[in-house]
This record gives C-alpha cells, structure tokens and sequence, in this order.
C-alpha cells in the first residue's frame, strides 16, 4: 500500500525521528550495583605497631621533604618528570581515556553522511527483430542516515560504567608506580650518600692500617715486636684496601640505576653533592595511625575500581539476554539530473524500528554472563589479597622501623664510647703513657664504629621511605 503524504508531513516525521534520538538512553539497569565487598580481614581501628604517644602530624602529602634536603626535592622532581615507566602509565591512562569516549559514544545517535552519483547503461533487446537498443539514465542521492538503540536494559550505561572504572583503575596505577619510583629514587639518593661516606672512612681506615704497619715494623726492627705482629697489621692493611673496590662498585651501580631512573644514560658520576651531607635524623613516627589511610594506597583503589568494571560487566552481560531495540532514520535527497538534486521534490526519508531478541544460542549468552560474575569473584579474592598484603607491609614497615630506630641508638651509643676511647689513649699517648699502636687500634675501632652507624642510619632511612611507600603517601588522613 502507497500512502499519498501532504508537503509538511515529512518535517513532522523528521522531528519524531530527533525526539526518540533524544530519549535518555536506559530506562533501567541490569545486574548489581557496585559496593565494596566485605572482605572477611579483621581491620583494627589503628596498626598495632604504631607509636603510642600522640604527636602533630604534617598536612603536606610530599613526604619526602621531611627529610629537608632541597637536594632531595629535586631529584624527586626530575624522577616524576622524566622516568619511562611514569610515561608509559602516563601512556596507558590516556589510551583508557579514548576507550572511554568510544564507549561512551554508543550510547549517543550515529549520524553519517552519504552521497553517490552513478550513470547506468541498459542494454534493450528484443523489441524489434534484429535491432538492438540501450538506455542510459543518471543518478543522484545525498542522505544523512542515522540509527539510535534504546538502551532499556541499561546494556550501554552498564558498559560506560565499566570503561569509566578501568579509567580510574589506569589512573591509579600511574599513581602506583610514581610512588614506586618516588620511593626508589630517595633510597638510592641516600644509598649513593651512604656509600659515600663508607669510602671516605675506608680511606681513613686504608691510612690508619698503613700508620699502624710503620709503628709495628718500626718496633720489630728494635726488636720490640715478633714478626707475627708485622704479619697482623700488614693482613690488617690488606683487608682495607681489599673493601674500598667493593664500595667504589656498589657506589658507581647505585648512581647507575638513578641515572636510568631519572631518564637519563647510566652514568657512575651523577653529580648529588651528597659527600658532605649528614644523613638526617627524623621525627618520630605519629602515634595512632589510622587504619583509614591505608584505604587511599593507589594500588587498593585499582583493584577497587577494577572490581566497580567487573561487577558493571555483569550487567552487560545480562542486558545482553535481553531484546535489542534500534531506531534508524535517513533524510535526503535522490533525483536523476544534478541539478534538481536539493529540490523539495527529490526529498526523501525513512524512519524504522527494529528489534532483535535472542532465541536460542545453547546456553551460550548465560555462560557470558556465569563467567563475568566468576570474573567478579575473582577480583574480590585480588582485592582482599591487596588489602592484605598492604596492611601486611604497613605493620613490617612500621616494627621494622621500631627495631631499626633501636639499632642505630645502640651504635651511636657505641660510636660515642669509641671517640672517648680514642680520645683518652691520644692524651696519654701525648703524656707517654701508652704506645701509638694503642691509639691506632682505639682509631680502628672508632672508624667501624661510624661505618656502623652509616648503615645503621641507612636502615632507619629506607624504613621510613617503605612506611610511607606503604601508606600510600604522608600522615594525612583520610581518602583523596
């Protein structure tokens, strides 16, 4: 049946045709809504390897700056700047951000533009015996299609609701791999510190052992000392000049990886200015740390947001059981000569519905959406182990600090005691009431007792640097 329709009929049609484009999209939303699981992990209200008196606590989330070095600071700066793998996660939150538009987009009409121009020859036989004819007609056409699915299951929003989570879950984990690369670059700063200060006392202690074989071979040539003492002190000087190699290769190795670390080629001499600094002692630890600063760890909240795109998944697998409805519509111009092509009479449209429902698949759309809820099951099992595994390396952090804090006590102690001691056989020495081998000795042990407490103000620092690493940032409560 041809129905005959009057001139203004077709721009009627056409706003019904930009009315059900600009429906909403979803009238509802299949599948559950996203809460965070409950995990089954007994949660203390604070870590139990917190400190117990209270103290102020700084607002200011770049923690490194406790250490006040502005040598520090920009180290750190030129790490967030230049590192390759900050870049390639930079990279990565950027590619989830045009997934994110191009899902988004399915939920927004298609419009295209179509044109062609065609010029067909028919041939005509068979009209008059022996005569053969041809027809040649010309054909325009310019139309602008267009097709909208109704989003009644909410399959699209579902879906824009998981691209969204893998977007925050990409931003997360850039965040996750500067603050490791943060953490990285300040222990090495004060590795490479560390070390060299290890190599100025291995100096000392090279010279100290030299000193010590001219007194003993001086005494064995009077014939005050055995030959077993010349042998002592020269084994003495041997294993000090034995060390300095070892620490002149973990120095140049450690400068190496904070070279590739802040962009650059390996080099040995980076220049940190760090031989004359004194590694920082630092404030003590705030006591009754929440347990809620865990909760803003970059790492949690991936495996949080990967969870919120797991769940929406399943919605998209459910709506997918359900009928399809799609809008389509074109509006155009056809005519057989170019130039009567944009005339109201060679204007033509459409307008159609159409539905697609599954019928029988062999179970094949059940089993998506079975496998995106086991899916989901699975991230809960990765979001526990992570909340875990965090407040595992909080409370190491945290008791590993305590014992560390303790340990370089005892070898400050320890130094103090050495330096009286050589200071006491000096002044005796000056008074001839002892040998200079005595006061060598006293030297000896007051240098191994400063390499001691090297190591042991190192180990307090990378405690701390893990601390924070495990926190996710300063001592600022609460989520970002």
């Amino acid at each position: 049946m041809i129905r005959i329709l009057k001139k203004n009929r077709p721009a009627g049609l056409l706003g019904m045709i930009l009315v059900f484009f600009l429906i909403p999209g979803g009238c509802m939303k299949l599948g559950p809504d996203f809460h965070r699981p409950e995990t089954g992990i007994r949660v203390p209200a604070g870590f139990r390897n917190a400190p117990a008196d209270h103290l102020p606590v700084p607002a200011e989330d770049r923690w490194w700056r406790e250490f006040g070095d502005s040598q520090l600071d920009r180290v750190v700066a030129e790490a967030l700047r230049n590192n390759l793998d900050i870049r390639k996660a930079a990279a990565a939150v950027l590619e989830m951000r045009a997934r994110f538009v191009q899902t988004r987009a399915d939920r927004f009409p298609s419009v295209n533009m179509e044109g062609q121009a065609k010029r067909t020859h028919q041939p005509i036989i068979g009209i008059i015996p022996g005569k053969s004819f041809s027809v040649e007609s010309d054909s325009f056409s310019l139309s602008m299609p267009a097709s909208f699915e109704l989003d009644l299951w909410g399959r699209l929003a579902r879906a824009e609701e998981g691209a969204r989570a893998e977007l925050l879950e990409a931003e997360e984990n850039r965040r996750t791999v500067a603050q490791g690369i943060v953490a990285r670059a300040v222990t090495l700063y004060f590795r490479i510190a560390a070390l060299e200060r290890r190599i100025r006392i291995a100096r000392e202690r090279i010279e100290n052992g030299r000193r010590h074989l001219d007194v003993v071979a001086a005494r064995y040539r009077k014939g005050l000392a055995s030959v077993l003492d010349v042998s002592q002190a020269r084994r003495n000087l041997s294993r000090a000049r034995a060390a300095l190699p070892a620490l002149r290769h973990d120095l140049g190795t450690a400068r190496q990886d904070l070279s590739v670390l802040l962009g650059y080629y390996p080099e040995t001499g980076i220049p940190l200015h760090t031989s004359d600094k004194i590694i920082p002692r630092l404030p003590p630890v705030p006591a009754g740390l929440p347990s809620d600063l865990l909760m803003r760890r970059p790492d949690i909240l991936a495996a949080e947001a990967r969870l919120k795109a797991l769940n929406a998944y399943i919605g998209v697998a459910r709506a997918s059981r359900f009928p399809r409805i799609t809008l389509t519509g074109a509006f155009g111009y056809s005519s057989d000569a170019l130039r009567r092509l944009l005339t109201s009479r060679s204007r033509l449209w459409n307008l159609a519905t159409g539905m697609t429902q599954p019928v029988f698949n062999a179970g094949k759309l059940k089993a998506v959406e079975r496998a995106a809820a086991a899916r989901y099951r699975q991230g809960v099992a990765d979001y526990a182990k992570t909340v875990l595994n965090a407040f595992a390396e909080v409370e190491r952090a945290l008791l590993t600090g305590e014992a560390q804090q303790e340990r370089c006590a005892r070898e400050r102690d320890y130094l103090a005691a050495a330096r009286t001691t050589e200071s006491v056989l000096g002044a005796r020495y000056a008074r001839g009431l002892t040998d200079y081998a005595a006061v060598l000795d006293a030297r000896e042990a007051r240098l191994q007792a400063e390499e001691n407490v090297i190591q042991a103000e190192l180990a307090v620092l990378v405690s701390r640097v893990d601390l924070h690493r495990s926190l996710g940032g300063n001592w600022t409560a609460g989520r970002r």
